[in-house]
Order: structure tokens, then C-alpha cells, then sequence
């Protein structure tokens, strides 16, 4: 029952975080979710109607949907290898979020300790796979936390030091009336 409710109520928040991006995006970006969310509920039903038919035992459906259940769980928890590539690279986190991270993790260890409990092999896999992954991300976000803040900074300095000297064109009474904030000697006329 624990797992019905959990997935239930993770389907109610995703569903309506889809529904609320379909409501508010625009054209090309509407119609490619609408497609995927369509693509996605066939699938099911392809699943579901070839599972019901073809598999005539309760252990026989369970195996395939666990099986099917492992490989979109995993797969779930394997899509921030692309960020944690790009942390790697640029020696950044600022594209990884640490709230995200570390619920992942929280998750994975919550979710694995309930399933070793039972030893429920379908739900043990996918989300021991994410307690790893997630705990990957951690020790990314801790190696890289001082280098992201370097960058940063860097970043800010250098976009400050670009607006130190503002150029502006346009009628000489209107800028010597404009308020200076101490930075008169920057603003030059052309």
C-alpha cells in the first residue's frame, strides 16, 4: 500500500507540473510535450494490454512489469549523468543543484532500505543504482563547491569591470542631469 500511495501522489505532482507547462508554454514547445505525453500513455497501454494477455500468471506480470519498472527507475536516476559530465568539465556545480542532489539521495536510501527490508528486487535495483549516482553527485558538489564560487565571482567581476565605462550618446544637458551616484568621471558624451 506504501508504494501505491507514494507513486500515486508523485503522479498527481507530475501530472499536474504537466499540465501546468502545457498551459502556460507556447506553440512548438506545447505541441512536443502533448506528443510525448500521448506517446507515453500508448506505451502503457500497449504494456498493460500485452502484459494482461500474454502473461496468464501473477508471478509471469509481475516479473514483467518489475523488469520494465527497473529499467525507467534506473533511468530516472541516470539522467543527471549529463550534469554531473558538465560539473566535470567546467569544474562547476552551478548547474547542479544541491537541494535536488541531496533529496535524490535521501530518497534512494529511504526507498532501498524499504525495499532490502522486503527484499523487493524491483524496487532494491533502481534506487540502490540512485543512492549511488546521488551520493556521485555530492561528493561532485563538495569537490567543486569553492571552484563554482571562484568562478563566479570572476564572472561578476568581469561584468562589472565591462560597465565601469558607460558610453552614452545623446544630449549633454540630459546627462549632466542625470544622477551621478559618485561615478560622474565615467560617463563621457560622444
Amino acid at each position: 500500500m506504501l508504494v501505491i500511495t507514494i507513486n500515486g501522489t508523485g503522479f498527481v505532482i507530475e501530472l499536474t507540473y504537466v499540465l501546468l507547462f502545457i498551459f502556460n508554454s507556447g506553440g512548438k514547445d506545447r505541441l512536443k510535450v502533448v506528443v510525448m505525453l500521448l506517446a507515453e500513455i500508448v506505451m502503457v497501454g500497449i504494456v498493460g494490454l500485452l502484459v494482461i494477455t500474454m502473461a496468464h500468471t501473477y508471478e509471469r506480470r509481475s516479473l514483467i512489469v518489475g523488469i520494465i519498472c527497473i529499467v525507467f527507475g534506473t533511468m530516472m536516476y541516470v539522467a543527471p549523468l549529463s550534469v554531473m559530465k558538465l560539473v566535470i568539465t567546467t569544474k562547476s556545480v552551478e548547474y547542479m543543484p544541491f537541494f535536488l542532489s541531496f533529496a535524490s539521495f535521501a530518497n534512494g536510501i529511504c526507498w532501498t532500505t524499504y525495499a532490502l527490508i522486503k527484499f523487493d528486487i524491483n524496487i532494491t535495483v533502481p534506487n540502490g543504482i540512485g543512492t549511488v549516482l546521488a551520493l556521485l553527485q555530492l561528493i561532485l558538489y563538495a569537490t567543486f563547491y569553492k571552484s563554482t564560487q571562484r568562478i563566479m565571482a570572476e564572472r561578476k567581476r568581469k561584468s562589472e569591470l565591462g560597465l565601469s565605462e558607460v558610453v552614452v550618446v545623446g544630449d549633454s544637458k540630459k546627462i549632466a542631469s542625470a544622477p551621478h551616484n559618485g561615478h560622474a568621471s565615467e560617463i563621457r558624451e560622444v
